[in-house]
């Protein structure tokens, strides 16, 4: 294809978004981060409420991709895809360690704005302003938060190593997703680049923390029997640092020890 771009020349254009996304305001960091946390939440609640009409929730992992496909086109901030893209700028001697941390900061809270504004609108949507159970959906989104939280503290220690390694295997694939957003010059190329890994992540039930930014809180305001301690502490946090792990190590790391010093051309 015409618009296909080589590994090495991939590596560099992680390189050079890590340093734009290094001189973007605080604003447009938030900005950016609390449209892609929302845009997350809407195909969430559409891969839910597929799986929950058809029954088979690989139906909902196949579309549930579009979401990120908004957020590669229109150039968004999410904090995993951040997570592996910043390293490489950093490892590449471009930007500062602290611009890497300011950069995660403020994007974390964009992407949990963004999450938490669209689950309030969701639930009045969902449930006639609290006059409803929300349905199908509902019932699916109140299963999902004890699933994520509740149901690995049951496992104690066992549970936490779980939801940790889920988490480093889910952004293992997402942070891919970024990355393959960069391998095309095309609109077309960017949005089946990032599909895959996408798809591949949920199908699998990993742990995602911008997802869960949504889901969960979504599944307590509909009545799961979830707190924040059990968010925070069960997921969000354990979540968020395996998230980053994986982005950082198998991605970032990866990639640029073996193309960030081969010529753009190999």
């Amino acid at each position: 294809m015409a618009d296909y771009i080589k590994p090495a020349q991939i590596v560099g254009n992680m390189v050079e978004a890590g340093v734009i996304k290094a001189g973007l305001t605080p604003a447009d960091l938030l900005i950016r981060g609390t449209l892609a946390g929302a845009y997350l939440g809407f195909v969430t609640s559409m891969a839910f409420l597929v799986a929950a009409q058809t029954g088979q929730f690989v139906v909902g992992a196949l579309l549930f991709p579009a979401g990120f496909a908004l957020i590669v086109i229109l150039g968004l901030e999410l904090l995993t895809g951040n997570f592996c893209i910043m390293p490489t700028a950093l490892m590449a001697r471009r930007i500062g360690f602290g611009q890497v941390l300011s950069n995660w900061t403020l994007v974390f809270i964009g992407n949990l704005a963004g999450s938490l504004i669209y689950a309030g609108l969701f639930w009045i949507t969902a449930t006639e302003c609290g006059h409803t159970g929300g349905g199908p959906i509902g019932d699916k989104l109140r299963a999902l938060a004890v699933s994520k939280t509740t149901a690995y503290e049951a496992f104690g220690a066992a549970g936490m190593l779980t939801v940790f390694v889920k988490a480093i295997l889910c952004n293992w694939m997402v942070s891919l997703g970024s990355v393959m957003g960069l391998a095309s010059t095309s609109t077309t190329g960017k949005i089946l680049g990032c599909w895959l890994p996408i798809f591949i992540f949920v199908e699998l039930g990993f742990e995602h923390s911008v997802v869960n930014m949504f889901a969960i809180p979504a599944g307590m305001m509909l009545g799961a029997k979830v707190s924040l301690y059990d968010w925070w502490v069960w997921n969000e946090i354990p979540v968020t640092l395996g998230n980053m792990l994986g982005a950082v190590l198998f991605t970032g790391a990866a990639l640029y020890a073996t193309y960030g010093r081969t010529p753009a051309s190999t």
